[in-house]
C-alpha cells in the first residue's frame, strides 16, 4: 500500500484577472520533480458572483509555452478563446484542455451568461508539463463535454475518467505521456481501495469534504502526495467529498520557468520571451 509522504495546500489566494479567486495548492516552484509531469494546480473558488451586467470577469490575453492546462469547471462557465482558434464555453462537469506546445495566446472570462445571471463558482486549473521533445508541438485545443466523460460507479461512491483509465474504462482526454485523472465522488462512511500505476507520481485533491487517505486526514484544498512505493491507497471518506486523483509517469528532466512559460533550459525560456514579443505567438482573432 502506498503512504502519504506529504501534504500540500495553501490557504492564501490571489486573484487571477478579476474572476477566478484562486489558491494554489501545489507549484513547480517548490516541488518541481515530486510532482511530475504535474506543475500546478490552482482551486477557483467556490465564491458566490453577483450579476454583472458590464464586461465579464476573468483574464485577458496573455501566453503560454512548454505546457498543457486543464480546466475542470463545477459550478459557474468559463469561455475561452486562443491564437490557434480553439475556443469555447464549458458549464459544470466539462472540461478545457489547451495544449499550449510552441506558443499560444489565450484568454478566460466568465461566460456572458454567467455573467449576466451570477451565482456560485468553483473550477481547477491544472497545468501538465510536455517532455522536452513535445515542448514545440502544434498547439490544440480539447473541448471535453461532460457528456464525453465516462462515469464509473463502485461501492461508497464513483469517478468520472477524464484522462487515462480506472477499473478498465478509457477517459477521452489525449495526453502526451501517461496521465490518470479522475473525478471522484466519495459517499459519507465509504471506504475506497484504489488501485494505482506502479512507479507514478499520485496526488489525490480533497476539494470539499474530510478524507482520510492511507491513515491520514485530510479536509478541503489539501492534497496528498504520495508514495512511488506501492499499488493502490485505502481512502474513507468522513462525510460526502469530492476528490480529484492525479497520477502520471515522471518526466526526468530539468524544469525551468518563468511566468506563463515552462521549458528545459534559461536559453529556451528567453527565447520563448523574444518570440511572443515578436508576435510569434499569433493573437486571437477579433
Amino acid at each position: 500500500m502506498k503512504n502519504v509522504v506529504e501534504v500540500l495546500g495553501n490557504n492564501q489566494g490571489h486573484w487571477v484577472g478579476d474572476g477566478f479567486p484562486v489558491r494554489s495548492l501545489f507549484s513547480y516552484h517548490r516541488h518541481a520533480q515530486e510532482v511530475s509531469p504535474f506543475l500546478l494546480l490552482d482551486y477557483a473558488g467556490p465564491r458566490n458572483f453577483e450579476p454583472n451586467d458590464a464586461a465579464p470577469r476573468g483574464v485577458g490575453s496573455h501566453p503560454h509555452r512548454g505546457f498543457e492546462t486543464v480546466t475542470i469547471v463545477y459550478d459557474g462557465e468559463v469561455s475561452h478563446a486562443d491564437s490557434a482558434g480553439g475556443g469555447g464555453t464549458i458549464g459544470r462537469g466539462e472540461v478545457q484542455w489547451m495544449t499550449a506546445g510552441a506558443g499560444v495566446v489565450h484568454e478566460e472570462f466568465h461566460s456572458r451568461g454567467f455573467s449576466k445571471a451570477g451565482g456560485p463558482f468553483r473550477m481547477v486549473q491544472l497545468w501538465v508539463n510536455l517532455p522536452a521533445k513535445d515542448k514545440l508541438s502544434s498547439p490544440a485545443y480539447q473541448a471535453i463535454t461532460a457528456q464525453s466523460i465516462p462515469e464509473v460507479a463502485f461501492a461508497g461512491g464513483s469517478a468520472r475518467v477524464i484522462a487515462g483509465s480506472f477499473r478498465g474504462t478509457q477517459g477521452p482526454a489525449r495526453t502526451f505521456t501517461p496521465v490518470n485523472l479522475w473525478d471522484m465522488t466519495l459517499e459519507a462512511d465509504a471506504d475506497v481501495t484504489l488501485d494505482l500505476p506502479s512507479g507514478h507520481t499520485v496526488l489525490v485533491a480533497v476539494l470539499s469534504g474530510h478524507v482520510t487517505i492511507a491513515g491520514e486526514g485530510l479536509g478541503d484544498a489539501q492534497v496528498a502526495r504520495l508514495s512511488l512505493d506501492g499499488a493502490s491507497v485505502a481512502l474513507h471518506a468522513d462525510g460526502e467529498a469530492k476528490v480529484l486523483v492525479l497520477t502520471g509517469e515522471p518526466i526526468d528532466e530539468p524544469v525551468v520557468g518563468h511566468g506563463p512559460f515552462v521549458m528545459n533550459s534559461e536559453a529556451e525560456i528567453h527565447q520563448a520571451i523574444d518570440d511572443f514579443n515578436a508576435g510569434r505567438f499569433g493573437a486571437i482573432a477579433a
